[in-house]
């Protein structure tokens, strides 16, 4: 069982930037992906950025050139540094890890874009 903690979600104003943590209970060395989805109010849970096991690193359209997706092995933590935010970046942002054929979420942190 695989436990993830997110962190540094909060309020910012548009342009503003925030960078968020995925803190995993297990090494992340293994893990075959780590992404970071977001479920805007009223809407579905999306996919926003990923890396995989070999760091190859893939964004939805909406946050490329805006969102950065890294890992820390050591730390056994998925950082996603998000610049020039916009108020469409209005979400509860969910970790989730891939490993051995199973999917581990977070439980979500909030992200408001508001001036």
């Amino acid at each position: 069982q695989v436990q993830l903690v997110e962190s540094g979600g909060g309020l910012v104003q548009p342009g503003g930037s925030l960078r968020l943590s995925c803190a995993a209970s297990a090494s992340i060395f293994s893990f075959n992906a780590m992404s970071w989805y977001r479920q805007a109010p009223g809407k579905q849970r999306d996919l926003a950025a990923v890396i995989t096991i070999s760091n190859i690193t893939k964004y939805t359209d909406s946050v490329k050139g805006r969102f950065t997706i890294s890992k820390d092995n050591a730390k056994n933590t998925v950082f996603l540094q998000m610049n020039s935010l916009e108020p469409e970046d209005t979400a509860i942002y969910y970790c989730r890890a891939d490993f051995r054929g199973a999917a581990y979420w977070g439980q979500g942190t909030q992200v408001t874009v508001s001036s």
